[in-house]
């Protein structure tokens, strides 16, 4: 039984900002599948260059499977290469209602380029061109989602009510407030 909502997206697409402001508005617990990786087994960068990717994924699953653990509903942030995993897009179809969120190739490269935060699989220059491609690779599994939030230029404030609004039209979370 789905109980919980799981958001997919684009690395530095908003999905920690924005599950924080949704779980909030619902009563809800927050988990973030890097901050429990990064929590148990150390910074995602160092693990890349420690133990590599496969690694990375492996911790990634098991943080899924963690976040998906409690009885009563969450707001889980997926890390944006979670869905390239079938066991993670198991579990996800599983136990959650998967909203993507999705922000243009443009704004991730000038969130990339501000954050101090590495990201691994971009390499140490990411470009507009890498985003793209692996952007692309992505965006099949990204669309299967439930419900698709286009981000890019909106508030989080308005993404948030947006999300609100579907789970009270679809019934998916009781009490939801106006």
């Amino acid at each position: 039984m789905k109980r919980h909502v799981a958001l997919a997206g684009f690395m530095a697409s908003g999905k920690s900002t924005i599950g924080r402001k949704l779980a909030r508005r619902l009563g809800w617990p927050f988990r973030d599948t890097d901050a429990l990786i990064v929590r148990k087994h150390g910074p995602i960068a160092e693990i890349f260059a420690r133990e590599g990717e496969a690694a990375f994924r492996r911790y990634e699953s098991d943080a899924i499977a963690a976040a998906f653990e409690d009885a009563g509903p969450a707001v889980v942030s997926l890390g944006g290469g979670a869905l390239t995993v079938a066991s993670n897009r198991t579990l996800v179809r599983e136990h959650a209602h998967c909203i993507f969120i999705k922000v243009s190739p443009e704004q991730i490269l000038a969130r990339v380029r501000r954050s101090r935060e590495p990201r691994p699989v971009l390499g140490a220059r990411p470009t507009l061109l890498g985003i793209k491609e692996l952007y692309a690779q992505r965006m099949a599994e990204y669309e299967r989602a439930e419900l698709i939030v286009e981000a890019s230029r909106r508030s989080d404030g308005k993404v948030v009510a947006e999300i609100v609004q579907w789970l009270r039209d679809n019934n998916l979370a009781s009490g939801v407030a106006s």
